[in-house]
């Protein structure tokens, strides 16, 4: 199950992110000194805190390119292409 997190704003996804860490801090103590049920999710946990990472990152980049008052008024953070944000050299 693929979650999405770019409908999320600035401040639910810093919340997001520290309650996956915790679960995933939970797992792993769990895993070490007991049986964990599902030993796929540690992975899924990861990859899904790295998801949130990156829009955090990318709403960070945001706030420093002049659309701050975008990503703190509340919007959702909308992933850009890199490339999108870098003008062609003339030839």
């Amino acid at each position: 199950m693929k979650n999405s997190y770019k409908e999320l704003k600035y401040d639910e996804l810093l919340a997001r992110r520290a309650e996956l860490k915790k679960s995933y801090f939970d797992l792993r103590f769990k895993a070490v000194v007991g049986h964990v049920d599902n030993p796929v999710q540690k992975r899924v946990l990861r990859r899904q805190i790295a998801r949130i990472e990156t829009l955090i990152h990318i709403a960070d980049i945001a706030k420093g390119t002049g659309e701050a008052e975008v990503v703190a008024a509340g919007a959702p953070v909308k992933a850009r292409s890199p490339r999108a944000a870098k003008p062609r050299a003339a030839k």
